[in-house]
Formats: structure tokens, sequence, C-alpha cells
């Protein structure tokens, strides 16, 4: 379980306030956050892996205060984050980051396994380079794929779909949807994509750097779009 209290972010340089009192807890399987661009969502997940440090605010995953830990020192704890753009690491293979990922020696059979979760054919990929030769699509699958092999308590994807084709996000709401039955923590999603928050256990609503709405899926969504299909004012709309 992941819990923020009285978590405050702002910017030394202007001391502008991008955070103001977050208080969450998280320990639904698939939670997602929402909200208009620049409310802060992203943010947010950053300070929870450790990338950012808030200016004020206790965060504490299974009850030991994190708050102060590095983002090495939060990995090793469990908590596992992927950017909105995935690395891409020249002269490093596939199977080299699954095995990283892994944070163990494993075989070729193995991190196969992982790439066919992810719908990859093992044999096209195990041995390729993660490097411009690889589309946005494969990348975030491939990150996923490490995800899996990690099995981190907790994890963090920004933004998934971000610069990704049609094709290749309907396979990743495939993914999204398989891990869900096999994930053992949770996994908390930046989207603002329907079929994404359709499939949460809890949706988040972040807007001017609050915390607006939170609840089920079936308690937020029909506020944040139309149930009728017809084009319509969502609480995203509301709250910029």
């Amino acid at each position: 379980m992941l819990e923020l209290r009285n978590i405050n972010y702002q910017v030394e340089e202007n001391q502008l306030e991008i955070l103001k009192k977050i208080n969450l807890t998280i320990e639904e399987r698939f939670v997602a956050i929402t909200g208009p661009n620049g409310g802060g969502k992203s943010t947010l997940a950053k300070i929870i892996a450790g990338i950012i440090t808030p200016t004020s605010g206790q965060i504490l995953l299974d009850g030991e205060d994190i708050t102060e830990c590095s983002i090495t020192e939060r990995a090793q704890k469990g908590i596992s984050y992927a950017f909105q753009q995935p690395v891409k690491f020249k002269g490093i293979t596939v199977n080299d980051l699954i095995t990283l990922a892994a944070g163990k020696q494993i075989g070729v059979t193995e991190a196969c396994q992982y790439l066919a979760e992810v719908g990859l054919c093992a044999k096209d990929y195990i041995h390729r380079e993660v490097n411009d030769s690889l589309s946005g699509g494969e990348l975030k699958r491939i990150e996923i794929a490490m995800t899996i092999a990690r099995g981190a308590k907790f994890t963090i994807f920004d933004e998934p779909e971000a610069g990704i084709d049609l094709w290749s996000f309907n396979n990743l709401i495939q993914v999204f949807e398989d891990m869900y039955q096999k994930i053992n923590g949770s996994i908390l999603i930046i989207s603002h994509q329907e079929r994404i928050l359709n499939i949460a256990d809890k949706i988040i609503v972040v807007a001017d750097g609050e915390i607006r709405q939170t609840g089920t899926r079936d308690e937020i969504l029909p506020e944040l779009l139309n149930t009728t299909g017809a084009a319509c004012k969502t609480l995203m709309d509301k709250l910029v």
C-alpha cells in the first residue's frame, strides 16, 4: 500500500505551486490518474518514484516512510517507473534489458516468455538492440516486459499511450488487461484514454495541483465521459 500525506511541491525559482496538500492512499491493483494537461499528474508520479523531491509531506510504502529515499532506494523497495518515452540504449539488446530488470541471471527461454506475454515474437526481438529501429509501440511493450520480469510491488506508467499509433495502442490495452489478471502488486497509470480508465479499479482526478475526485470507475467515469456517445462537456473540461 502506498500512502501520500500532505504532499506539496513548489518550484523554487518562481515559487509556483505545482501540487497542493495531496492526501492519497493506493492499495488497489489498477489505479488511473487523469485530469487536464498541466494539472500535476506527471509531477505526482515522479514524486512517488523519487525523481522529484516534494517540498513538504510524507510518502509511505507499506507503512515505511520513504520520503527521503532516492530513486534507487525506492526501486530496491519495489517501486518501478516507466517513462512516457522509453529510453533507448545503443549496444544493449532486449535480452540484456530483461535480464537486468529481473535482477538475476535468467536464460534466453525465460526472457522470451516475458516478450511473449506482451505479444512480441521472441525470436524477432530477443537479440535486437534497443535503438531507433524499434517503433514506439515496440519500445512500450518491451518496457512492459521488463516490468513483468521485475515483478515490482508498485509500478507507475506515465501516459503509456503517448507517441504510438492506433494499432500499437490497441495491443497495449490488451497487454494491460492481461497484466491486470496476473499482477501481485499495484499499477498506477497516468492517462487520458477512456479505454485505460475503463479497466481501472480506482480513478483519481487531478487538476490545478489538487485531487478533485477519487472513486471507482463506476463512480467517476459517468462524470468524465458522456454515456450516450455524443459529444458533451466532461468533468475535465470543467476543471480546466
